[in-house]
Formats: structure tokens, sequence, C-alpha cells
């Protein structure tokens, strides 16, 4: 009976709260773990992929001009530094564990501006600029709010 009792109560002590949510940190820092890893792969690939594309557009005829647009390139830059702001999210929810709202919405802003400079106005409304205009006023708003607070 004694046994009985004992078996019970290490079955009770795995199953209990803590013990439940010392599986789920674990586990969200696993996570978050390799979430980093994997965007450092990608950065690696996006930085070679963003040298071989200069080196061969302005190896090209005109040569030491670019045949495509900048904005094409300054996009490849941006999806560089978005991923950095990614990066940077990761590394702060595992240092704190938690979400840091002013990383995000410096995230979203930088991502969301990406959009405007790279706007096509053949592809696209004006509707469409209204709203990334829109879009853009909010999180600028939000990030000011946010670092107001923080002071």
């Amino acid at each position: 009976m004694k046994r009985n009792h004992r078996s019970s109560n290490r079955i009770a002590k795995v199953f209990s709260d803590s013990s439940f949510l010392r599986v789920l940190h674990w586990f969200e820092g696993a996570v978050a773990k390799s979430l980093s890893i994997a965007l450092v792969i990608v950065i690696c690939f996006s930085l070679f992929d963003l040298g071989f594309r200069v080196i061969r557009e302005l190896s090209t005829e005109p040569v030491g001009f670019f045949n495509s647009t900048l904005l094409e390139i300054f996009g490849l830059f941006l999806n560089i530094l978005i991923a950095l702001e990614l990066m940077e999210n990761i590394q702060a929810y595992l240092d704190h564990q938690g979400v840091q709202v002013q990383l995000v919405v410096a995230t979203a802003l930088i991502a969301v501006a990406r959009k405007l400079i790279i706007f096509d106005f053949a592809k696209s409304s004006g509707l469409d600029l209204l709203g990334l205009a829109v879009a853009i006023f909010s999180l600028s708003v939000s990030y000011w709010l946010i670092r107001r607070l923080k002071e």
C-alpha cells in the first residue's frame, strides 16, 4: 500500500503545474534556439545572394552600373536588416523570457517601410499606398508611445 502511495505521489508530481511549466519553458527555449539557428543560416545565404547579385550587376555591360533598379538591391538590404531585427527579437526573448514590444514594433516598422520603399506604382493602387502610409504612421506613433512610457 505504501508503495502505491509513493508511485501515485511521483505521478502527481510529474503532472503538477510546476513540472508542466518547466517542460513548456524548456520547449519554448528549444524552439527559440532552433529559430535563431535557422535565421543565421537564412541571413548567411541572403548575404551571399546579395553579394553575388551586386557583383553580377556591376560586372555586366555597361560595367560599373546597375542594370536593375537600385530599389531591388535596396530591397535585398532591407530583407537582411529585417532578419537581423528578428534575430534581435529572438535574442531578447531568450535573455528576458518575454516579448519585447518595442523591438516587435520596430521590426514591423522596418518591414512596412521596406514595402513603401520598393512600392510598385504599376502593380498597386493609390489605396495600397494610403494603407502603407497609415500603417507606418500607426507604427511610428506606437513606437513613440512605447519609448515615451519607458522613460
